[in-house]
């Protein structure tokens, strides 16, 4: 398995506007994200889980979380995905994982539970421009699960929640690079691996 999880510093924790994702707290490049984090040509990656942190207003924290192994009827583009997140952010929650749809899942779960829970089925790493590269790693990595933040990256009180968790603060690039690059460059060497 590989996990993504990224932190969305304001996007929003209630239902918004498919026509302003951007609007939304940067909504936009979080399905950017899940989008590359799932699909590939003409399929969906099945051994992927995505999960979303949303800290944004009006309602704090909420956690969604996509299994590719049964997500259905979601496409790669933005519009789709948002849809999805739109439907779970209109669910009552609570801190049990709740099913939206198929393969998409909501709680309210802040930063620190999410990874004490995800530290228990994923080996956890910290994506970040001054870290180890990736390529001295990847031979050794188990179930990893990569953490990185949106466009503003991962604030200092959360970073050092992240830190506690994680084997290794890793790197894909010395250049400051959008999440969805990372999470593309990401699958490409740990695809590499394995052909």
């Amino acid at each position: 398995m590989r996990g993504f999880l990224i932190i969305g510093n304001k996007a929003f924790t209630k239902p918004f506007r498919l026509n302003d994702l951007p609007g939304a707290g940067r909504i936009d490049i979080l399905c950017r994200c899940v989008a590359q984090s799932l699909f590939i040509s003409h399929g969906i990656r099945k051994d992927v889980e995505v999960y979303l942190l949303l800290l944004g207003e009006p309602d704090p924290p909420k956690a969604i979380k996509i299994v590719g192994k049964t997500v259905k009827r979601m496409s790669p583009d933005e519009r789709n995905i948002a849809g999805h997140l739109r439907k779970a952010l209109g669910v009552k929650v609570n801190k049990n994982w709740k099913e939206v749809s198929s393969g998409v899942y909501v709680a309210r779960k802040c930063l620190k539970d999410l990874l004490e829970e995800l530290s228990a089925y994923y080996e956890i790493y910290y994506l970040r421009e001054d870290g180890k590269d990736i390529r001295d790693l990847a031979k050794e990595m188990e179930n990893p699960l990569f953490v990185l933040g949106d466009h503003i990256g991962v604030k200092k009180e959360d970073e050092e929640i992240v830190i506690s968790y994680a084997r290794e603060i890793i790197s894909v690039s010395k250049l400051s690079l959008q999440a969805d690059q990372c999470i593309v460059i990401v699958h490409y060497e740990l695809d590499r691996l394995q052909i």
